[in-house]
């Protein structure tokens, strides 16, 4: 294979088979079960990195399960994990903080393309009799279990859209290969062509199991907010770099030179 070859196939590795393919990525009956609680606000403030902004009178962290049937690109699977709501810029949006999921081409596709934190586990998102059921098992552990009450309430759809469509927020760290840091970006992207074909609130609950290598409960629950029930059709719509923590100097200092001092 040429030089001119390879460089124009490189998408994704391998480079002859990737492990995912070019967008756009649109995903049909998309299902969330997403319970909103408050959590402590010290811990929220060691595990947000800046320049993003967390409310800490609020303190609030969403827990998502979401189920995907059909997706282009990548299949049928299931995820789950904690998005923070944060402020980038005076924007409000959401900082994807972990997830779990059980398909190798969106983990490879969501670490390489966007940054989104992804690592390999069991999710589930079920209803069972009147009640929606989420679980999140790494290996035979259960690290998380959320439940609520099956379409106890139309919720305002207008807020939900609004909602989803807020920015999204992601933090992305490739390695050289001497293990130095090569990428380290904040990431923004969107939901685009939103079709919301459903939207219920109910009483939920959520139950998170401390794990060395799922540590879902380092944010522990103190009281739940709210819960709703999402079903839509969307769109993933690729990132853009908001800050570059390489090559722009942090937030509090000033460039002199080839130096930066930090205040």
């Amino acid at each position: 294979m040429r030089e001119t070859d390879v460089k124009q196939r490189a998408f994704a590795m391998p480079l002859t088979n990737p492990a995912y393919p070019p967008g756009p990525y649109r995903f049909v009956d998309r299902e969330y079960l997403i319970i909103t609680y408050r959590t402590d606000p010290t811990k929220l403030r060691t595990l947000v990195p800046g320049p993003l902004e967390v409310d800490e009178r609020e303190a609030l962290v969403k827990y998502e399960f979401i189920r995907m049937p059909d997706s282009n690109g990548f299949g049928d699977y299931t995820e789950s994990g904690q998005v923070i709501p944060v402020s980038f810029r005076g924007r409000k949006g959401g900082y994807t903080h972990c997830m779990f999921l059980n398909d190798e081409g969106p983990i490879a596709g969501g670490r390489e393309l966007w940054g989104f934190p992804k690592k390999l586990a069991q999710p589930t998102l079920r209803t069972e009799v009147d009640t929606l059921i989420g679980t999140l098992d790494y290996g035979p552990v259960r690290v998380a279990t959320g439940t609520m009450g099956y379409k106890h309430r139309e919720a305002d759809l207008a807020k939900v859209k609004a909602t989803l469509s807020e920015p999204n927020f992601l933090l992305k760290i490739i390695p050289h290969v001497d293990g130095s840091p090569r990428i380290c970006e904040l990431v923004q992207y969107h939901l685009e062509d939103i079709v919301l074909k459903g939207a219920w609130t109910g009483p939920a609950g959520l139950a998170l199991t401390p794990h060395a290598l799922a540590p879902v409960a380092e944010l522990p629950v103190l009281e739940i907010v709210s819960a709703v029930h999402i079903r839509a059709d969307l769109t993933l719509g690729l990132g853009t770099v908001v800050h570059d923590y390489l090559h722009q100097p942090a937030r509090g200092s000033i460039r002199t030179g080839e130096r930066a001092l930090v205040f």
